[in-house]
């Protein structure tokens, strides 16, 4: 019986515009979301949005001044913030 090895989509470098937040990934895909969907982020300065952190080396992304995190799981299967699918 073979055992299949699962290596994990990590994020390396993560960019936001004022539409979008790009994630290039380690499988060599970059990764364009709109910005709209994470409420925080939309509203926050560009300063504040280049201040990131990786998280689990590359599985998340934070946000310190702004109390986000997003999961490049999440964002792969097309997953919004709470705040963004409730309207606020």
């Amino acid at each position: 019986m073979h055992s299949l090895a699962i290596n994990p989509v990590l994020a390396l470098n993560v960019e936001c515009t004022d539409d979008e937040i790009l994630v290039a990934l380690t499988d060599g895909r970059k990764l364009t979301v709109p910005i709209v969907w994470f409420p925080r982020l939309a509203k926050a300065s560009s300063k504040e949005r280049a201040n990131y952190e990786l998280l689990g080396n590359g599985q998340g992304i934070h946000w310190p001044q702004l109390d986000e995190d997003i999961s490049v799981f999440g964002l792969l299967a097309g997953k919004r913030s709470v705040e963004f699918e409730s309207g606020q």
